[in-house]
């Protein structure tokens, strides 16, 4: 199991496939398990990048140190470092999302093109959840058993597909509970999302972006996804229908197809 050892973590990454580098930042509390319907399909185009962020399942902490957005930026950065890779396509989901906003902000120079999932600028203007989606992510009770994890993740797919497809939430839900996140880990992140607010500089990000989303998210809703696009420069929205949050395990193979389709692109 490859480890790269950062100047504050010891980070746990995964590579696959040859071709222009592709950085896939996972979601909240997730990890490079968590991209298993993506890694091997992109693979075929690109050096697909997974990692366990700083603090989850695998990657551990140097001392004291905390999570927090930025710091997983800096982190991605550094991997690159360690792979001596100048600059990479990063595709970054939910709460990855606000890291490769973050990434695509701080190391500019570094970003190819971004793909930004399910996800939001944050601050004021965030269009939040239901209060019962907030409580459910909040809670911290029963943090990694089973239960708890299929009640916050159960959410986060379109009632349609976990009816049809309980075999695949089911098998989501049993990689996360096969990949612990510790409580304070969970909490420092949760804090740090919560804080997030990238409205007013987003518009700084020069990369070409994909905007991508389910029309049915009711984790973060699709119209934080319409008002990311119409903020930064050089954005194409799209949003796929018949999904919740989890777009790309609901219709993977669609989800997969948008993003090849747009890093092969040709540059304008």
């Amino acid at each position: 199991m490859p480890h790269a050892t950062l100047s504050e973590v010891d980070l746990y990454y995964e590579t696959r496939g040859a071709g222009e580098p592709l950085v896939l930042i996972p979601g909240f509390a997730s990890g490079a398990w968590s991209w298993g319907w993506q890694a091997d399909g992109l693979s075929s185009d690109f050096q697909v990048i997974t990692f366990d962020p700083r603090g989850v399942s695998r990657s551990t902490l140097n001392g004291e140190k905390t999570v927090t957005i930025l710091s997983i930026a800096d982190d991605v950065s550094e991997l690159l470092d360690r792979l001596e890779i100048d600059a990479a396509h990063v595709l970054g989901i939910s709460f990855g999302g606000f890291v490769a906003q973050e990434f695509a902000l701080m190391y500019p120079s570094r970003l190819k093109r971004l793909v930004l999932a399910s996800t939001s600028f944050g601050g004021p203007n965030h269009v939040a959840p239901s209060m019962e989606v907030l409580a459910a992510f909040a809670s911290t009770e029963g943090l990694n058993t089973s239960d708890r994890i299929r009640q916050y993740l159960t959410m986060a797919f379109s009632p349609d597909f976990v009816e049809s497809n309980g075999e695949t939430v089911d098998r989501f839900c049993s990689l996360r509970e096969e990949n612990p996140v510790p409580r304070e880990f969970y909490t420092q992140q949760l804090q740090s999302a919560m804080m997030f607010n990238a409205e007013n500089r987003i518009s700084r990000i020069t990369a070409d972006t994909l905007v991508i989303t389910g029309d049915n998210d009711t984790v973060v809703p699709a119209q934080n996804s319409r008002n990311l696009a119409s903020r930064i420069p050089n954005t194409r929205l799209t949003v796929i229908e018949g999904t919740g949050h989890m777009a790309f395990i609901e219709k993977a193979d669609e989800f997969n197809r948008q993003v090849r389709d747009f890093l092969l692109a040709p540059a304008d």
